[in-house]
């Protein structure tokens, strides 16, 4: 545990990678199997469930360091983070612990979801007489379900690589499915992960465990094109594809059985059953790459986004979801098929095996749940550009570039040819700042997370209407200037939120844009971020609601 916090907090006080690769590493050389396989879980982006109410933990970290209530709400406004305030407060431990991190997890802390609050204060407050300031902090912010780290998945798979001596894209390989949260991080897991590399280790053949049968591959991710694609050369080299704004996912059939994965490595499959089905109708050992699009059938293109997002967030799926959004596979790619690894086969070659594949299919049903990304030609670069011109009346984000000849690599690389995203320009508006918020990590004592509004018009009354959050865009110093702004133009706080007076404008940019009886604009815009804190203009001058709704209007026309 010990350890686990040392690292947690040097990670947490650095932006260097350098820094973070070489305390990851240092950390994995010496560390026992199961702890490192519960650290590399957390690392890796697993989430540790709430275990303890957050008042309840409040209540009793006060009560323990004797501070009135509005004294403990002064502290946690001031440093930003619960876990962090927590851990200033209270008292020097009295005694040390040499518990290991899995010790901690499996027998300490996991055992306190569901327990009375008697017990879990007395447990609560044991546990924290034992621990350091860090320890307390990282305790804190696993049992509170807040466990967040500055590092990048592709740093923790460079550390290991380095200490197991194994090309990294191979523990990246095997890293896949590695935050499944149904199966639990052991030794026996871990030492998998970096065992020494054989000459016939292949995605397929090194499967050793059941568990591991239905595991995807990495995937493959394009790079943003910043230049002419005319530097591309000529377009006959390239397959071109639509981006379409979907779910990244994997469909995966072994065994006799199917697995649906997303990007993010959550397992999909009973989110999707008809998606699940199509899986049913596929011979066995096929593996294919798409995007899981809310598609109805026999409809010429798909839905919005927005109408995907009920099948995400809602626990139970009843027919009436299943009816209003509809999902179907839009097929990209073929990685294994009949058992085989494709991924070193060029792209133009898996491409015409997944034309076979779709063609193949006997169903009427899994023909339309499997549609084939179609392929985008043009005469030249001008040529496509026209077309891309019309992505957002249909529904898409761009144009995808793929090299002809380009295997299937791991994450964002150019080593086995290249992939490009040519996306369109993002919406763009002027919008007035109303309310900010702390940020994370070492952002914690800054107001980095800020709402937007825009003007609404309606019967002759001028009023300001919230429309999109946002904390992505600026520099460094532009965020302390604008935090030191908040502070001062402050008119009253909510919690861990602060309302201030309107005096700044910035330019918000966003990918799309949805109507949304949900949010009181009526509007969701998707993926928003500063493009440029506009210090030219007054508030007086921000876009206004109605010119927010004339985007949707423009894309249905």
């Amino acid at each position: 545990m010990k350890r686990f916090a040392a690292l947690y907090t040097a990670l947490d006080a650095t932006t260097s990678t350098h820094d973070k690769l070489a305390a990851l590493t240092s950390y994995f050389s010496v560390a026992e199997p199961e702890d490192a396989a519960w650290a590399s879980y957390f690392l890796a982006g697993g989430k540790p469930r709430q275990l303890v109410p957050t008042r309840l933990l409040t209540e009793i970290a006060r009560e323990r360091a004797g501070l009135p209530e509005w004294l403990f709400e002064e502290s946690y406004h001031a440093v930003g983070d619960l876990a962090e305030t927590i851990a200033h407060i209270l008292p020097p431990a009295q005694r040390s612990s040499e518990l290991g991190l899995t010790q901690w997890i499996e027998q300490r802390m996991l055992p306190l979801r569901g327990l009375p609050p008697d017990e879990l204060r007395t447990r609560l407050l044991s546990y924290w007489d034992e621990l350091d300031w860090g320890g307390r902090f990282l305790l804190t912010k696993l049992i509170g379900g807040g466990f967040r780290v500055g590092v990048a998945r592709q740093l923790v798979v460079r550390a290991l690589a380095e200490v197991a001596g194994v090309d990294h894209k191979r523990i990246a390989q095997r890293m896949v499915g590695w935050t499944d949260s149904q199966q639990k991080p052991d030794a026996a897991r871990y030492l998998r992960l970096i065992a020494p590399q054989a000459d016939d280790d292949t995605q397929v053949q090194a499967l050793q465990h059941d568990s591991d049968l239905g595991l995807p591959y990495p995937f493959f991710l394009a790079h943003p094109l910043q230049s002419d694609p005319a530097t591309l050369g000529d377009p006959s080299h390239w397959l071109i594809e639509w981006k379409w704004d979907g779910i990244r996912a994997q469909l995966v059939k072994r065994g006799g059985r199917v697995w649906l994965w997303s990007r993010g490595e959550d397992l999909i499959t009973d989110r999707f059953p008809e998606v699940a089905a199509l899986g049913e109708s596929l011979p066995d050992g096929y593996v294919i790459d798409g995007e899981i699009l809310a598609w109805e059938p026999g409809a010429a293109a798909p839905l919005p986004f927005a109408r995907l997002q009920p099948r995400i967030a809602r626990k139970t799926l009843t027919r009436k979801i299943l009816a209003d959004s509809p999902a179907a596979l839009l097929a990209y790619d073929l990685l294994e098929a009949n058992g085989q690894d494709l991924r070193m086969s060029p792209l133009a070659e898996r491409r015409a095996r997944l034309d076979a594949l779709a063609t193949s299919l006997d169903s009427t049903l899994a023909r339309g749940l499997l549609r084939v990304s179609p392929l985008v030609s043009g005469a030249n670069w001008s040529a496509l550009a026209a077309l891309r011109d019309e992505s957002r009346a249909r529904g898409v984000e761009g144009l995808m570039l793929k090299e002809r000849e380009s295997m299937y690599g791991v994450g964002r690389t150019k080593a086995s040819g290249t992939w490009w995203k040519w996306k369109i320009e993002p919406y763009a508006v002027d919008a007035v700042l109303v309310y900010a918020q702390r940020g994370h990590g070492r952002r914690a004592s800054l107001y980095t997370d800020y709402t937007f509004a825009v003007w609404d018009e309606a019967d002759g009354v001028r009023t300001l209407v919230p429309f999109a959050k946002a904390y992505s865009g600026l520099t460094d110093e532009e965020m302390r200037r604008v935090d030191a702004i908040v502070r001062k133009t402050t008119v009253d706080k909510f919690g861990p939120v602060r309302s201030v007076t309107p005096t700044l404008v910035f330019e918000i940019g966003f990918e799309g844009i949805q109507a949304s009886s949900r949010h009181k604009s009526g509007v969701a815009v998707r993926f928003p971020r500063m493009l440029r804190w506009r210090t030219d203009k007054r508030i007086d001058d921000a876009d206004t609601l109605a010119m927010l709704k004339g985007f949707i209007d423009d894309r249905a026309g």
